[in-house]
């Protein structure tokens, strides 16, 4: 189980993981956030303005999923650029306002009733980072420690591998199983943070994805999940969930043992 964090992980196993999924731990944290959900959800449909309410908080959240990348504004700065038909000089703002755009443009898609497949996958990220051409060709592609540079995984090469992972994941996704969604999503996010089938704009497009995959499955109607905020305070533990399911196949911590997975699902509703 797991792999050697210099190597490319070519070997990432493919979904369903074979192991037991729904633990008692699991499921309490589950039902859990679904109640949550359940609640945003007729929280939103009451609120006379929902304009202005998705446009708050979709700008927040682009915000802060893009800090995560160490991609710093301020909200004073994406207002002003918000009301400015001009298009903003300072590159971090682009940033997020690419995010906030590949947001809603994903979720026009989803209401159309366009799947989440890796066409879409690709549309995001390049919306997220125009310079992205699609599902990577070359290698050359790693994951490193922002404060000491060191390798910390290095995903799948060549794009053969990684178009048949994405392919599983799809498969994975709208696979007929009595799967709660919540677990799904978990399962489907550390996959794709896994083949990180792009250049660059992985995270931000992986985020953008949990948020479209809860409205497809009409356990939101609106784009309002708050992730980033929590993610951004534990960080830490986000990347040992990661790197636990990886190294030791501990599914488990990572859908809901940990502090992070508990707060994954329910710390955005607060």
């Amino acid at each position: 189980m797991g792999s050697e964090r210099n190597y490319p992980f070519n070997d990432l196993p493919l979904l369903p993981p074979p192991v037991e999924l729904e633990t008692k731990v699991v499921l309490k944290q589950a039902i859990s956030a679904n109640r949550s959900l359940a609640e945003l959800k007729g929280v939103g449909d009451l609120i006379p303005n929902q304009a202005v309410l998705l446009n708050t908080l979709a700008i927040q959240e682009a915000k802060l999923s893009s800090e995560i990348e160490n991609i710093v504004t301020t909200n004073d700065e994406l207002y002003r650029a918000l009301a400015d038909e001009g298009q903003p000089s300072d590159p971090h703002i682009k940033e997020v306002l690419h995010y906030n755009e590949a947001l809603w443009y994903g979720f026009q898609k989803i209401k159309q009733d366009q799947p989440l497949t890796t066409r879409l996958f690709e549309e995001i990220a390049q919306i997220v980072k125009p310079s992205v051409s699609g599902v990577r060709k070359v290698p050359g592609t790693l994951v490193v420690d922002g404060i000491t540079g060191n390798v910390i995984y290095t995903p799948p090469e060549g794009e053969a591998i990684l178009r048949d992972k994405l392919a599983n994941l799809e498969s994975f996704m709208y696979a007929n199983d009595d799967l709660d969604v919540l677990i799904k999503m978990a399962i489907m996010h550390y996959q794709f943070e896994s083949i990180h089938p792009f250049t660059d704009g992985n995270g931000r497009t992986g985020r953008i994805l949990n948020i479209l995959f809860l409205v497809e499955k009409h356990l939101l109607e609106l784009p309002v999940l708050y992730l980033s905020s929590y993610i951004i305070q534990h960080k830490r533990d986000y990347y040992m969930g990661l790197r636990g399911v990886t190294e030791q196949g501990d599914w488990e911590k990572w859908l809901g043992a940990s502090q992070f997975c508990k707060a994954r699902l329910r710390e955005p509703l607060r």
